[in-house]
């Protein structure tokens, strides 16, 4: 089972509201509106998508990460690389 399960639902809420925004963009784009306005649908469009994987981080340190380091041994030190690695991910976006 995965960190985010319990929060699933949440999730995909969250997920096909972006989805609206991101079609609300497209029809922006159509339609001509001015340039400011779009950048400023794209800015919340990015924010939501960083709510989620902020989330979706924190599940998976509490949980995935967190489970691995009490069992010790060479998963604990993979699933703390996996982490650092998606932090550096996020980070760079």
């Amino acid at each position: 089972m995965h960190g985010y399960s319990g929060d699933k639902q949440a999730y995909l809420t969250r997920l096909r509201r972006v989805e609206g925004q991101i079609r609300g963009l497209q029809r922006m784009v159509e339609e001509d509106v001015y340039c400011i306005d779009i950048l400023t649908q794209v800015s919340a469009a990015t924010r939501a998508l960083q709510a989620v994987a902020l989330g979706l981080l924190e599940d998976h340190i509490s949980h995935c990460v967190a489970e691995a380091v009490s069992g010790g041994g060479p998963d604990a030190e993979e699933k703390v690389k996996e982490a650092s690695a998606a932090i550096a991910r996020l980070v760079r976006s």
